[in-house]
């Protein structure tokens, strides 16, 4: 059990495998008031960045759980890098259908809503494992501008328009699903180009010392297209944040 091999190349020296930066991660943990012994739940925890700093700062207790080997075994070593191994684990198992056996205060899933085939089925999940007055975050992409075509959409790497929502309209789902949006932070354009550009020098490492690869000509052709798609396309119409929700 793995994630495709692609992303395990092209993220592999990512601490955070998503728009943020650690001061994003910081402002996120202080926006939400946690308290010394909050157990904090992240489904698709990657390399355990959020949990292990949130340990080291906030003194949460936390478990992650993420299908790649490789990051589930960076978060490890990071914990304990850390000095917080004591308070998180992380579980290499997939996330989609996990519930926590003891309830906790966040639950969260930062840009891996496809575990529960979308927003709504990810809060739903998310839900199973919060105690009563818990919060939920989840990490979304929006459209900064509607894309005027479905090309421009497939550009940004969607499958369509209808892929994603304006921030608005991201906003007011929540509220349809029975959630107060109680907190928010936004990626700014400094978080897309480290997590996007960040790719470009790990790509082309791997590349000077696994020509003879499978999958080197497909990294080869990423590396020569990525740049100029990623300016062109996500850099101009994709935004992401990081949503907390409170039932009402």
């Amino acid at each position: 059990m793995d994630i495709p091999k692609i992303f395990n190349i092209t993220e592999s020296a990512h601490r955070i495998h998503n728009p943020f930066t650690p001061d994003k991660l910081a402002t996120l943990g202080e926006a939400l008031r946690l308290e010394r012994g909050t157990r904090v739940l992240d489904l698709g925890s990657g390399s355990g960045e959020m949990l292990c700093t949130w340990a080291r700062d906030f003194g949460i207790i936390g478990t992650g759980i993420d299908m790649s080997q490789l990051f589930s075994e960076q978060a490890k070593r990071r914990a304990e890098e850390l000095n917080v191994a004591d308070r998180v684990e992380f579980i290499h198992d997939a996330a989609a259908g996990y519930v926590a056996n003891k309830k906790v205060g966040v639950a969260a899933c930062l840009g891996a809503t496809w575990i529960g085939g979308g927003v709504a089925g990810t809060i739903h999940l998310l839900a199973k494992s919060l105690r009563t007055g818990g919060i939920i975050l989840i990490g979304e992409p929006y459209w900064l501008k509607l894309p005027p075509t479905e090309e421009v959409a497939k550009g940004c790497l969607a499958n369509s328009i209808s892929d994603f929502l304006m921030l608005p309209e991201l906003l007011a789902s929540f509220g349809h699903l029975g959630y107060d949006v109680v907190e928010m932070v936004l990626a700014d354009q400094n978080g897309w180009d480290r997590y996007e550009a960040a790719k470009w020098l790990t790509m082309r490492r791997w590349l000077e010392t696994n020509h003879d690869d499978e999958l080197a000509k497909d990294v080869r052709a990423k590396l020569t297209s990525e740049p100029e798609r990623y300016a062109s396309y996500t850099r101009e119409y994709m935004g992401w944040g990081v949503f907390a929700l409170m039932a009402r």
